[in-house]
């Protein structure tokens, strides 16, 4: 692609305006660690929503649904769309608990909620292991969608495109902080939009196209156009019944954590008060999967037409890598049809999602590097002034490790699926863990530990030994439930925490007190939990609320999709039980976010 001064003028421009809002948050972020990872823990719901969105929304996005919806069609995004109920559960039951937890990252959670050496290696294995080695992961295979799409729109090679992306990034991360990432992700969140919603019209406008009905008419489109996978087919269990059934709750993926948890944590910790934290999450999740999906779905079903076939995109970029060569690359491939001035703002946008995701994953793994791991292990007497510059040394390793893995992957599904496959069965804990007093540090460990174990036999040990599974989402279940029934087993045959740190959880967390009968029961035996203390919760309330959120995001979702699919009526119909649920939702929240009465009377509570 040969970009005009038209394209360059706004990619510079964008820069600009990016770096300036990085040197701008700069001013106060640099002032203390609480400051550079959580902005001082004051800021608002629109910005935190807005935040966690754009994170979400990264360059290996679009890339992902166009492979999804190139192989399986517009059903295929289940593998996706199924996190939205873990998604709702952290906005009416996790969100105010997080925030009412007041620690600086999710894993000072673990010495909140357990005890002793255990709980402490958990803390700063996880500050790695998370931190690191996963986090590392997923940024590399943001990167990778970077080099893609830089290689075939700007015909640009992989190690010049992270290098220049990685210093932009790391300038404005390294002394903007949160806040830094926060105003950019606000301001790239919009660009990246405007540039994916302009380019989807564009595209479908093409005379090889011709319009939303031709291009849904053609017979290599019309067949991946469902939007729920056949009853009758394979598929249905595949693309549907496993991710909605086991996949949400069972595993752990950034932004999708059961429970809550990672990034998305960390925006609920930087909020006002609690209230701030749920509506910020909810936003996120309305955005994220209702009103977000459909530019990229409809611009990798145009794929379909213009490059049937991998082969087509193959002999119409020569000059990609073999390694780099994917049905990803559909989505890249469509935007070679813009013009001049539109390619240069969806380039901005691409970077604009590219940026925003990579900044948020390094402000958040160093987060871990330097509160969790070099505080609490290394250093417990640094300095505020050390920390932030710790911080900042971290994030530019995180940065270099990142693209150094990323030139090593092919896919963003593959990378996307080893993920999702190596924290199978832990979900479910992570969920328990707030609700269920029995579960210990020990449980955590061996669930971490079970997972990777059993992911790397799949994936390494069974094909070096001649097995393999006639499907693959065996892999999914065999993981979920082998880690679930050791962690579990481990839970049941080991001492459970002490009653002092299970009593510190409870009175400042206060979680749904039924799974806390015995630990309450003891704390008014020994006096160290009074009746005024004890309320009754709403949880299940808040499970009615989380059910209403999903039915308003679907309605949303699959009205929107009916219409542009031309089913006027049906698409109205579902707005409608959209309308119906949003109204409910306003009606139940106020309910689902109180901690229910106080218990004046412990025996008839009981």
């Amino acid at each position: 692609m040969i970009l005009t001064n038209l394209d360059w003028s706004i990619i510079v421009v964008f820069m600009t305006i990016t770096l300036g809002l990085g040197i701008w948050a700069s001013k106060s972020s640099g002032k203390s660690s609480k400051e550079f990872f959580l902005s001082g823990g004051n800021m608002p719901w629109w910005l935190l929503g807005i935040s966690m969105v754009a994170t979400t929304f990264s360059a290996d996005t679009p890339n992902l649904v166009t492979d999804i919806v190139r192989k399986n069609g517009v059903a295929g995004n289940w593998a996706w769309w199924a996190f939205l109920l873990t998604g709702m559960l952290t906005v009416f039951v996790f969100a105010k608990l997080w925030k009412r937890s007041s620690v600086m990252t999710d894993l000072e959670f673990y010495e909140l909620r357990y005890s002793g050496p255990i709980a402490k290696f958990l803390r700063g294995f996880r500050a790695l292991y998370l931190g690191v080695l996963f986090n590392v992961l997923v940024m590399a295979t943001v990167c990778l969608a970077a080099m893609k799409i830089g290689a075939i729109l700007l015909g640009v090679s992989p190690v010049k495109i992270l290098l220049i992306s990685s210093i932009v990034i790391v300038i404005y991360s390294t002394i903007g902080g949160l806040k830094g990432i926060l105003y950019t992700d606000f301001f790239q969140f919009f660009m990246a939009m405007i540039g994916t919603i302009w380019a989807a019209i564009y595209i479908v406008d093409l005379p090889q196209i011709n319009g939303l009905s031709n291009l849904f008419a053609h017979p290599d489109v019309a067949p991946k156009l469902n939007m729920i996978p056949d009853f009758n087919s394979e598929t249905f269990l595949t693309l549907l019944i496993i991710p909605l059934a086991v996949q949400w709750w069972s595993s752990y993926y950034p932004g999708a954590e059961p429970g809550g948890g990672g990034y998305i944590a960390q925006r609920m910790l930087a909020s006002k008060d609690e209230k701030n934290a749920v509506i910020a999450t909810l936003l996120f999740n309305i955005t994220h999967y209702a009103l977000r999906p459909w530019p990229w779905i409809i611009i990798a079903l145009a794929s379909l037409i213009m490059f049937p076939t991998l082969a087509d995109i193959k002999n119409s970029f020569p000059g990609i890598p073999e390694s780099l060569m994917g049905e990803d690359l559909g989505y890249s491939a469509m935007l070679t049809f813009l013009p001049s001035g539109l390619l240069g703002l969806v380039i901005a946008s691409l970077a604009a999602a590219f940026m925003s995701t990579i900044s948020t994953h390094l402000n958040w793994g160093s987060s871990y590097i330097t509160h969790d791991f070099y505080k609490r292990f290394v250093k417990p007497n640094a300095s505020e002034k050390e920390l932030v510059a710790v911080g900042r040394i971290s994030t530019v390793i995180l940065m270099a490790l990142s693209a150094y893995v990323a030139l090593y992957l092919k896919s963003a599904k593959d990378a996307f699926d080893l993920i999702i496959l190596i924290g199978a069965g832990t979900g479910l804990l992570y969920i328990l863990r707030w609700f269920w007093w029995r579960i210990n540090a020990l449980a955590e460990v061996t669930a971490m530990i079970m997972s990777f174990v059993i992911a790397v036999f799949l994936k390494k040990g069974m094909p070096a030994l001649g097995l393999e599974f006639a499907h693959g989402y065996y892999e999914i279940l065999v993981g979920v439930g082998l880690t679930t029934l050791s962690w579990l087993l481990v839970t049941l045959l080991t001492p459970a925490e002490s009653q002092s740190a299970l009593v510190r959880f409870y009175l400042k967390v206060k979680p749904a007190s039924r799974g806390w009968k015995k630990v309450i029961d003891q704390g008014l035996a020994d006096g160290t939990i009074k009746e005024s203390e004890i309320a009754r919760g709403n949880l299940p309330i808040q499970i009615v609320a989380m059910l209403i959120g999903c039915i308003l995001v679907y309605s949303l979702l699959f009205g929107i999709g009916s219409l542009l699919y031309g089913y006027t009526s049906r698409g109205l119909i579902i707005l409608a039980i959209g309308a119906l649920a949003t109204w409910g939702l306003i009606k139940i929240t106020p309910k689902a976010l109180d901690d229910g009465d106080v218990v004046s009377n412990y025996k008839d509570f009981n």
